[in-house]
């Protein structure tokens, strides 16, 4: 989920937490639960860091490790202990648990997402995204804007908060059910699917759809029933005999990508003074243009002696900026 969302959640699980008996009756630890849900409602997201170093770093590990079972653990017993330190006189077996269920449930959403984490580490490296909920979803959030709200203006917070997050599951399980018959309907049309990749969007009624078949890659989105294909694109399976395959899948930029992204299509583009490699994944089709892609451009003017010139993963929007990127990217080399 988007930043917001994790807040609230946050202060939601705070409020929840006067259900405990233990909480309600020490206001001390009450106010500490606070802070560790609050924390804890962030705390794996705290990998985002990684974008200052660069765009393949912070593809190939947000919401990696940080997310993986045992950073849940961790993240659970440091940061109760790192709060207990200011607060010794408290519970710690109900601080632990508080913050701990914030980190669960952190997790826990974000693995209904398109982007999906890689929550079921160390059993598998695979990214976990059902993609039935929005990464914002307006509807969550105001739920939980509401909730704030009523409990400001003196609303019982452990009983409201049971109610909300009642409702919120009951939400999750009707875009279950929508994703459901949406995936019913891609296979009434296309034959020989592979994969379906889908991303609801904040419209209720609206998804965008990403479809591989044996024969070929088709991006569109379904509106009330209704698909409507706005590209289509024959199916290439990656040589990687091709020498300037084999060198371009050794770039840092493209093993990122290619570690994130389940649906893409690819191209060589030949030019005279360096051939490019182009991995274009098909889950983001905004205004025509496929934004999310990576790239690696390779001087193979001497032969077997192939040396990559240049790289670049990450989120563009126009081919100028993209080429401004490699510029940029060029020059600090």
């Amino acid at each position: 989920m988007d930043t917001g969302t994790h807040v609230v959640m946050g202060v939601a699980l705070g409020g929840l937490a006067t259900l405990d008996p233990v909480v309600q009756s020490d206001p001390t630890l009450a106010n500490a639960v606070i802070v560790g849900t609050l924390i804890g409602s962030q705390a794996p997201d705290s990998d985002t860091i990684l974008k200052l170093k660069n765009n393949a770093v912070y593809i190939r590990h947000h919401r990696g490790i940080t997310h993986s079972i045992p950073a849940v653990i961790l993240w659970g017993i440091g940061l109760a202990s790192l709060i207990y330190l200011f607060t010794p006189e408290v519970n710690f077996l109900h601080l632990w648990l508080w913050t701990f269920l914030a980190v669960i449930l952190h997790v826990f959403v974000d693995v209904f997402n398109a982007y999906g984490t890689q929550a079921y580490r160390p059993f598998t490296k695979r990214w976990v995204a059902y993609g039935f909920i929005n990464t914002f979803d307006p509807y969550i959030f105001t739920m939980h804007l509401a909730g704030i709200v009523a409990w400001n203006l003196g609303a019982d917070p452990a009983y409201m908060w049971l109610i909300i997050y009642f409702v919120i599951a009951l939400y999750y399980v009707k875009r279950y059910f929508d994703k459901r018959e949406l995936v019913k309907l891609v296979y009434d049309h296309f034959d020989d699917i592979v994969q379906i990749a889908t991303s609801p969007t904040i419209r209720q009624s609206v998804w965008r759809i990403a479809i591989e078949t044996k024969t070929n890659y088709y991006v569109g989105h379904a509106e009330d029933g209704h698909i409507t294909i706005y590209d289509e694109f024959v199916y290439k399976e990656i040589d990687y005999e091709d020498p300037i395959v084999q060198k371009a899948l050794t770039d840092p930029n493209i093993k990122a990508f290619l570690s994130f992204s389940p649906v893409y299509r690819y191209d060589i583009r030949y030019y005279d003074e360096y051939t490019e490699v182009r991995f274009i994944d098909l889950r983001y089709r905004s205004k025509g243009r496929y934004p999310f892609v990576a790239l690696v451009q390779i001087d193979d003017e001497h032969g077997d002696n192939l040396k990559i010139l240049n790289s670049y993963t990450g989120w563009v929007f126009t081919e100028e900026k993209l080429q401004d990127k490699l510029t940029v990217a060029t020059e600090t080399k």
